[in-house]
């Protein structure tokens, strides 16, 4: 593959029931290259969707981790994306992770991962519209919806 091919990452988390313990939630993730289609999904329990967004994006990211090439990040959550696009990481990371009123950043531990996953990497970030007929990001929230039933 050429060096300035580019990646395709269309990230999805699903979680019903956030407000209960015990519930389950899955992310899922597709990596486009070339012809080459990936399709990986997992679970975890007493979680919740911004927390499924995230980990599909971080999982992701890990299994691109030796990827030379350009990356685009599709995902439809506003969360991930307008956070990376507007840089809400850096006030937060200049505020000791807290945010303007003065309280800790929600999953301030995969936000820093996804930030020590993207160094020294050409990654840019792009919403897509949920259930709007994206092939690629329904696949993504269909392996997510797959893997929080499983």
């Amino acid at each position: 593959m050429p060096i300035n091919s580019k990646v395709l990452l269309y990230c999805d988390g699903a979680c019903s029931g956030n407000q209960f313990s015990k519930n389950k939630g899955g992310w899922g993730f597709v990596v486009v290259k070339n012809k080459d289609i990936k399709k990986i999904s997992g679970s975890a329990i007493n979680t919740s969707n911004q927390k499924m967004e995230l980990t599909a994006c971080i999982e992701g990211l890990k299994f691109l981790k030796n990827e030379k090439s350009e990356i685009k990040i599709f995902s439809d959550s506003a969360y991930l994306i307008n956070c990376m696009n507007e840089k809400w990481y850096l006030k937060w990371q200049n505020n000791g992770w807290k945010n303007s009123k003065k309280e800790k950043i929600v999953n301030q531990d995969l936000w820093g991962t996804i930030l020590k996953l993207i160094l020294s990497k050409n990654i840019s970030f792009h919403k897509v519209e949920g259930h709007s007929g994206d092939k690629w990001n329904e696949l993504a929230n269909e392996l997510a919806q797959t893997a929080q039933h499983k």
